[in-house]
Protein backbone atom coordinates (compact mmCIF):
# COMPACT_ATOMS: atom_id res chain seq x y z
CA UNK A 1 0.00 0.00 0.00
CA UNK A 2 1.18 3.64 -0.98
CA UNK A 3 2.00 6.58 1.90
CA UNK A 4 -0.61 8.18 0.06
CA UNK A 5 -3.32 5.56 0.71
CA UNK A 6 -2.09 4.98 3.96
CA UNK A 7 -2.25 8.66 4.85
CA UNK A 8 -6.37 8.75 3.59
CA UNK A 9 -9.35 7.42 6.04
CA UNK A 10 -12.40 6.90 4.18
CA UNK A 11 -11.08 9.43 1.99
CA UNK A 12 -10.09 11.78 4.41
CA UNK A 13 -6.19 12.81 4.26
CA UNK A 14 -4.99 12.31 7.69
CA UNK A 15 -1.45 14.35 7.45
CA UNK A 16 -2.30 17.16 4.85
CA UNK A 17 1.34 18.48 3.24
CA UNK A 18 1.22 21.83 4.51
CA UNK A 19 0.97 19.80 8.11
CA UNK A 20 3.80 17.61 7.27
CA UNK A 21 6.18 20.61 7.35
CA UNK A 22 6.16 21.56 11.14
CA UNK A 23 6.00 17.82 12.23
CA UNK A 24 9.07 15.57 12.91
CA UNK A 25 9.06 11.77 12.37
CA UNK A 26 7.68 10.94 15.58
CA UNK A 27 5.22 13.67 15.50
CA UNK A 28 3.41 12.82 12.35
CA UNK A 29 3.00 9.25 13.65
CA UNK A 30 1.08 10.80 16.46
CA UNK A 31 -0.66 13.19 15.01
CA UNK A 32 -1.63 11.14 11.97
CA UNK A 33 -3.13 8.74 14.84
CA UNK A 34 -4.99 10.82 16.58
CA UNK A 35 -6.67 12.70 13.34
CA UNK A 36 -7.51 8.42 12.11
CA UNK A 37 -9.43 8.35 15.73
CA UNK A 38 -10.80 12.36 15.09
CA UNK A 39 -12.32 11.31 11.60
CA UNK A 40 -13.54 8.56 12.69
CA UNK A 41 -15.40 9.61 15.74
CA UNK A 42 -16.92 12.25 13.31
CA UNK A 43 -17.98 9.94 10.85
CA UNK A 44 -19.85 7.19 12.92
CA UNK A 45 -20.52 8.96 16.26
CA UNK A 46 -20.00 12.95 15.71
CA UNK A 47 -23.39 14.10 15.15
CA UNK A 48 -25.09 12.50 18.02
CA UNK A 49 -22.77 9.46 20.09
CA UNK A 50 -25.95 8.72 21.98
CA UNK A 51 -27.43 6.94 19.03
CA UNK A 52 -23.95 6.22 17.00
CA UNK A 53 -25.00 8.88 14.37
CA UNK A 54 -21.88 10.27 12.45
CA UNK A 55 -21.89 13.06 10.01
CA UNK A 56 -21.94 12.62 5.98
CA UNK A 57 -18.39 11.83 4.20
CA UNK A 58 -19.02 15.74 2.87
CA UNK A 59 -19.25 17.11 6.62
CA UNK A 60 -16.65 14.85 7.98
CA UNK A 61 -13.97 15.63 5.32
CA UNK A 62 -15.16 19.45 5.55
CA UNK A 63 -14.62 19.43 9.17
CA UNK A 64 -10.99 17.69 9.28
CA UNK A 65 -9.29 19.87 6.90
CA UNK A 66 -10.91 22.81 8.79
CA UNK A 67 -8.75 21.28 12.23
CA UNK A 68 -5.81 20.70 10.39
CA UNK A 69 -6.11 24.78 9.91
CA UNK A 70 -6.77 25.28 13.28
CA UNK A 71 -3.59 22.83 14.66
CA UNK A 72 -1.29 24.71 12.32
CA UNK A 73 -2.37 28.05 13.49
CA UNK A 74 -1.73 26.88 17.07
CA UNK A 75 1.37 25.50 15.97
CA UNK A 76 2.63 28.86 14.59
CA UNK A 77 0.92 30.71 17.54
CA UNK A 78 3.13 28.13 20.14
CA UNK A 79 6.28 27.81 18.03
CA UNK A 80 6.08 23.95 18.06
CA UNK A 81 3.93 20.87 17.68
CA UNK A 82 1.01 20.64 19.93
CA UNK A 83 -1.20 17.63 20.12
CA UNK A 84 -3.87 18.75 23.08
CA UNK A 85 -5.71 21.78 21.90
CA UNK A 86 -7.03 23.53 24.93
CA UNK A 87 -10.38 26.09 24.91
CA UNK A 88 -7.93 29.04 25.17
CA UNK A 89 -6.14 28.09 22.19
CA UNK A 90 -9.59 28.32 20.47
CA UNK A 91 -10.59 31.48 22.01
CA UNK A 92 -7.26 32.90 20.95
CA UNK A 93 -8.27 31.21 17.32
CA UNK A 94 -11.51 32.98 16.95
CA UNK A 95 -10.33 36.30 18.36
CA UNK A 96 -7.46 35.60 15.13
CA UNK A 97 -10.60 35.07 13.01
CA UNK A 98 -12.27 38.24 14.27
CA UNK A 99 -9.62 40.31 12.90
CA UNK A 100 -10.11 38.33 9.57
CA UNK A 101 -12.15 39.47 6.32
CA UNK A 102 -14.21 36.50 6.28
CA UNK A 103 -17.90 36.22 5.84
CA UNK A 104 -19.90 35.72 9.09
CA UNK A 105 -20.85 32.14 8.21
CA UNK A 106 -17.35 30.93 7.27
CA UNK A 107 -16.42 31.85 10.51
CA UNK A 108 -19.23 30.53 12.21
CA UNK A 109 -18.20 26.81 10.55
CA UNK A 110 -14.59 27.66 12.01
CA UNK A 111 -16.17 27.20 15.42
CA UNK A 112 -18.77 24.46 14.53
CA UNK A 113 -15.35 22.28 14.01
CA UNK A 114 -13.35 23.80 17.15
CA UNK A 115 -17.06 22.64 19.38
CA UNK A 116 -16.74 19.25 17.32
CA UNK A 117 -13.09 18.73 18.38
CA UNK A 118 -13.95 19.38 22.20
CA UNK A 119 -16.73 17.46 22.06
CA UNK A 120 -14.21 14.35 20.78
CA UNK A 121 -12.41 14.76 23.39
CA UNK A 122 -15.22 14.61 26.59
CA UNK A 123 -16.88 12.08 24.41
CA UNK A 124 -14.24 9.65 23.77
CA UNK A 125 -11.45 10.16 25.65
CA UNK A 126 -13.68 11.10 28.62
CA UNK A 127 -12.18 14.74 29.29
CA UNK A 128 -13.63 17.70 31.43
CA UNK A 129 -13.82 19.97 28.93
CA UNK A 130 -16.14 22.39 28.02
CA UNK A 131 -16.13 25.30 25.63
CA UNK A 132 -18.22 28.05 25.76
CA UNK A 133 -16.68 30.90 23.36
CA UNK A 134 -15.92 34.35 24.83
CA UNK A 135 -16.84 35.06 20.82
CA UNK A 136 -19.39 33.64 19.28
CA UNK A 137 -20.34 33.56 15.68
CA UNK A 138 -23.49 32.97 13.93
CA UNK A 139 -24.44 31.62 10.55
CA UNK A 140 -27.32 34.08 9.09
CA UNK A 141 -28.41 31.52 7.15
CA UNK A 142 -29.97 29.45 9.52
CA UNK A 143 -32.21 30.34 12.25
CA UNK A 144 -30.60 30.70 16.07
CA UNK A 145 -32.05 28.51 18.89
CA UNK A 146 -31.08 29.33 21.86
CA UNK A 147 -29.44 26.46 24.72
CA UNK A 148 -31.40 25.52 27.07
CA UNK A 149 -32.50 27.89 29.49
CA UNK A 150 -32.79 28.15 33.49
CA UNK A 151 -36.74 27.82 34.25
CA UNK A 152 -38.09 30.40 36.40
CA UNK A 153 -38.25 27.68 39.11
CA UNK A 154 -34.66 26.54 38.15
CA UNK A 155 -33.69 29.90 38.91
CA UNK A 156 -35.37 29.92 42.28
CA UNK A 157 -34.20 26.70 43.15
CA UNK A 158 -30.53 27.67 42.32
CA UNK A 159 -30.68 30.75 44.64
CA UNK A 160 -31.94 28.54 47.56
CA UNK A 161 -29.01 26.53 46.49
CA UNK A 162 -26.40 28.88 46.29
CA UNK A 163 -27.44 29.61 50.05
CA UNK A 164 -27.02 26.30 51.41
CA UNK A 165 -24.07 24.82 49.90
CA UNK A 166 -21.53 23.99 51.58
CA UNK A 167 -22.90 25.46 55.16
CA UNK A 168 -22.52 24.26 58.52
CA UNK A 169 -23.67 24.65 61.83
CA UNK A 170 -22.18 27.14 64.00
CA UNK A 171 -18.42 25.64 65.54
CA UNK A 172 -20.19 26.92 69.21
CA UNK A 173 -23.23 25.30 68.97
CA UNK A 174 -22.50 21.77 67.91
CA UNK A 175 -21.70 18.76 70.84
CA UNK A 176 -18.32 17.61 70.65
CA UNK A 177 -19.83 14.78 68.52
CA UNK A 178 -21.43 16.58 65.98
CA UNK A 179 -18.11 18.53 66.17
CA UNK A 180 -16.02 15.48 65.14
CA UNK A 181 -18.85 14.43 62.06
CA UNK A 182 -18.30 18.55 60.48
CA UNK A 183 -14.41 17.96 61.08
CA UNK A 184 -14.51 14.88 59.00
CA UNK A 185 -16.59 16.48 56.49
CA UNK A 186 -14.52 19.55 56.11
CA UNK A 187 -11.40 17.61 56.12
CA UNK A 188 -12.70 15.59 53.00
CA UNK A 189 -14.13 19.16 51.43
CA UNK A 190 -10.95 20.81 52.18
CA UNK A 191 -8.50 17.94 51.82
CA UNK A 192 -6.62 18.79 55.03
CA UNK A 193 -5.88 16.14 57.65
CA UNK A 194 -8.80 16.54 60.56
CA UNK A 195 -6.59 17.02 63.19
CA UNK A 196 -6.03 20.15 61.33
CA UNK A 197 -9.52 21.85 60.93
CA UNK A 198 -9.64 24.85 62.83
CA UNK A 199 -12.61 27.17 64.19
CA UNK A 200 -11.81 29.60 60.79
CA UNK A 201 -12.43 26.57 59.09
CA UNK A 202 -15.95 26.69 59.84
CA UNK A 203 -15.98 29.93 59.20
CA UNK A 204 -14.82 29.95 55.97
CA UNK A 205 -17.49 27.01 55.24
CA UNK A 206 -20.24 29.69 56.04
CA UNK A 207 -18.65 32.14 52.91
CA UNK A 208 -20.30 34.30 51.21
CA UNK A 209 -18.08 33.52 47.76
CA UNK A 210 -20.64 31.07 46.15
CA UNK A 211 -23.78 32.70 46.87
CA UNK A 212 -22.26 35.75 45.33
CA UNK A 213 -21.26 34.37 41.99
CA UNK A 214 -24.83 33.16 41.61
CA UNK A 215 -26.70 35.37 42.80
CA UNK A 216 -24.41 37.73 40.42
CA UNK A 217 -24.92 35.73 37.70
CA UNK A 218 -28.43 35.30 37.77
CA UNK A 219 -29.24 39.19 38.09
CA UNK A 220 -26.50 40.26 35.76
CA UNK A 221 -26.07 37.18 33.17
CA UNK A 222 -22.62 37.45 33.66
CA UNK A 223 -20.70 35.38 30.63
CA UNK A 224 -17.91 32.96 31.95
CA UNK A 225 -15.59 35.10 30.69
CA UNK A 226 -17.38 38.14 32.48
CA UNK A 227 -16.61 35.88 35.75
CA UNK A 228 -13.23 35.61 35.23
CA UNK A 229 -12.62 39.11 34.45
CA UNK A 230 -14.63 40.13 36.88
CA UNK A 231 -13.43 42.86 40.27
CA UNK A 232 -14.33 44.45 43.37
CA UNK A 233 -13.77 48.09 41.28
CA UNK A 234 -16.82 46.97 39.43
CA UNK A 235 -20.16 47.27 42.48
CA UNK A 236 -20.66 50.88 43.28
CA UNK A 237 -21.98 49.73 46.52
CA UNK A 238 -24.05 53.26 47.28
CA UNK A 239 -26.02 52.37 44.09
CA UNK A 240 -26.07 48.90 44.05
CA UNK A 241 -24.88 47.89 40.62
CA UNK A 242 -22.16 47.09 38.43
CA UNK A 243 -20.00 49.32 36.16
CA UNK A 244 -18.30 47.13 33.75
CA UNK A 245 -15.81 49.14 32.10
CA UNK A 246 -15.27 48.62 28.46
CA UNK A 247 -11.96 47.31 28.98
CA UNK A 248 -13.41 44.44 30.98
CA UNK A 249 -16.72 43.58 28.93
CA UNK A 250 -16.80 40.78 27.13
CA UNK A 251 -16.47 42.58 23.63
CA UNK A 252 -14.49 45.67 24.58
CA UNK A 253 -17.26 47.87 22.88
CA UNK A 254 -18.60 50.20 25.30
CA UNK A 255 -19.15 50.75 29.30
CA UNK A 256 -22.19 49.14 31.04
CA UNK A 257 -24.15 49.65 33.77
CA UNK A 258 -26.10 46.62 35.21
CA UNK A 259 -28.72 46.48 38.07
CA UNK A 260 -28.73 44.01 40.65
CA UNK A 261 -31.57 43.53 43.10
CA UNK A 262 -31.33 44.50 46.45
CA UNK A 263 -31.05 41.29 47.79
CA UNK A 264 -28.06 40.76 45.55
CA UNK A 265 -26.22 43.79 45.98
CA UNK A 266 -26.50 43.06 50.21
CA UNK A 267 -24.94 39.44 49.67
CA UNK A 268 -21.69 41.28 47.70
CA UNK A 269 -21.29 43.42 50.13
CA UNK A 270 -21.05 40.55 52.57
CA UNK A 271 -18.70 38.92 50.44
CA UNK A 272 -16.27 41.99 49.87
CA UNK A 273 -15.86 42.28 53.61
CA UNK A 274 -15.09 38.31 54.22
CA UNK A 275 -12.98 38.66 51.00
CA UNK A 276 -10.88 41.12 52.79
CA UNK A 277 -9.81 39.06 55.64
CA UNK A 278 -8.26 36.33 52.97
CA UNK A 279 -4.69 36.69 52.74
CA UNK A 280 -5.16 35.28 48.75
CA UNK A 281 -7.00 38.60 47.97
CA UNK A 282 -4.02 40.96 49.23
CA UNK A 283 -3.55 43.13 46.68
CA UNK A 284 -5.64 42.23 44.21
CA UNK A 285 -8.74 43.47 42.58
CA UNK A 286 -10.24 40.06 41.20
CA UNK A 287 -14.06 39.20 42.55
CA UNK A 288 -13.77 35.46 42.88
CA UNK A 289 -10.51 33.63 43.29
CA UNK A 290 -10.31 30.31 42.95
CA UNK A 291 -9.32 28.05 45.73
CA UNK A 292 -5.14 27.84 44.60
CA UNK A 293 -5.58 31.75 44.16
CA UNK A 294 -6.60 31.91 40.36
CA UNK A 295 -8.92 33.64 39.04
CA UNK A 296 -11.81 31.18 37.52
CA UNK A 297 -11.48 30.11 33.87
CA UNK A 298 -14.51 28.33 32.19
CA UNK A 299 -14.31 25.28 32.99
CA UNK A 300 -13.56 25.82 36.65
CA UNK A 301 -16.26 27.94 36.74
CA UNK A 302 -18.67 25.33 35.52
CA UNK A 303 -16.91 22.30 37.01
CA UNK A 304 -16.61 23.78 40.66
CA UNK A 305 -19.49 26.68 40.86
CA UNK A 306 -22.06 26.17 38.04
CA UNK A 307 -22.49 22.49 38.46
CA UNK A 308 -22.15 21.79 42.08
CA UNK A 309 -24.96 24.29 42.52
CA UNK A 310 -27.03 22.75 40.34
CA UNK A 311 -26.72 19.48 41.62
CA UNK A 312 -27.44 20.64 45.13
CA UNK A 313 -30.76 22.51 43.20
CA UNK A 314 -31.65 19.24 42.53
CA UNK A 315 -31.39 20.31 38.41
CA UNK A 316 -31.23 17.12 35.87
CA UNK A 317 -27.54 17.56 34.19
CA UNK A 318 -27.62 14.53 32.63
CA UNK A 319 -30.76 15.01 30.54
CA UNK A 320 -30.64 18.65 29.79
CA UNK A 321 -28.29 20.83 28.38
CA UNK A 322 -27.64 22.89 31.25
CA UNK A 323 -24.27 24.80 30.99
CA UNK A 324 -23.07 28.31 32.70
CA UNK A 325 -24.49 29.83 29.60
CA UNK A 326 -27.94 28.44 30.48
CA UNK A 327 -28.15 31.20 33.15
CA UNK A 328 -27.39 33.94 30.85
CA UNK A 329 -29.98 32.95 28.30
CA UNK A 330 -32.81 32.88 31.29
CA UNK A 331 -31.72 36.14 32.04
CA UNK A 332 -32.06 37.40 28.76
CA UNK A 333 -35.33 35.61 28.15
CA UNK A 334 -37.30 36.70 31.11
CA UNK A 335 -36.07 39.87 31.16
CA UNK A 336 -37.15 40.66 27.44
CA UNK A 337 -40.27 39.01 28.33
CA UNK A 338 -41.09 41.39 31.06
CA UNK A 339 -39.73 44.58 30.07
CA UNK A 340 -39.10 44.67 26.49
CA UNK A 341 -35.84 43.85 24.55
CA UNK A 342 -34.60 47.61 25.33
CA UNK A 343 -33.66 47.02 28.67
CA UNK A 344 -33.11 43.25 28.48
CA UNK A 345 -30.63 44.39 26.24
CA UNK A 346 -29.23 46.72 28.26
CA UNK A 347 -28.69 44.35 31.77
CA UNK A 348 -26.87 41.56 29.51
CA UNK A 349 -24.95 44.27 27.75
CA UNK A 350 -25.58 42.98 24.22
CA UNK A 351 -24.30 46.06 21.25
CA UNK A 352 -27.85 45.49 19.06
CA UNK A 353 -31.50 44.71 18.74
CA UNK A 354 -30.88 41.39 16.89
CA UNK A 355 -28.41 39.89 19.63
CA UNK A 356 -31.45 39.98 22.13
CA UNK A 357 -34.28 39.16 19.55
CA UNK A 358 -32.73 35.84 20.09
CA UNK A 359 -34.48 35.08 23.19
CA UNK A 360 -37.63 37.47 22.65
CA UNK A 361 -39.82 34.37 21.75
CA UNK A 362 -38.37 31.52 23.41
CA UNK A 363 -39.99 31.57 26.98
CA UNK A 364 -41.95 28.57 27.20
CA UNK A 365 -44.24 30.06 29.65
CA UNK A 366 -45.52 32.40 26.66
CA UNK A 367 -46.17 30.14 23.84
CA UNK A 368 -48.15 28.33 26.91
CA UNK A 369 -49.91 31.25 27.25
CA UNK A 370 -50.69 31.63 23.51
CA UNK A 371 -51.88 28.49 22.60
CA UNK A 372 -54.20 28.54 25.41
CA UNK A 373 -55.74 31.94 23.98
CA UNK A 374 -56.49 30.23 20.66
CA UNK A 375 -59.07 28.10 19.32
Amino acid sequence: MSYEDENKYEGIVLVTDDAREYLNPRQEIAYKEHRRELAEWILHEGKNPSKAEGYSKSTAKSRMNKLDLFYRWVWDEEQRYVQDITTDHADDWMKWLARQDYKESTKCHYQKCARTLFKFQRMEKGRDVEWDPEIEYSDPSTSYQPREYLSKEDRRKMRQAAMEYGSVPHYNSMSPEERERYKTLLSQRLQKPKDEISKKDFLDANSFKYTSMIYVALDAGLRPVEVKRANVSWFDQDNGVLRIPKEDSAKNRENWVVALKSETASILRKWIDERSSKEKYDGRDALWLTQYGNRYNKDSYRRDVFRKIARKAGLDLENRDLVPYSIRHSTATFMAEQEGLAVAGQQVRHKSKQSTQKYEHSSTGRQQDAVNSID
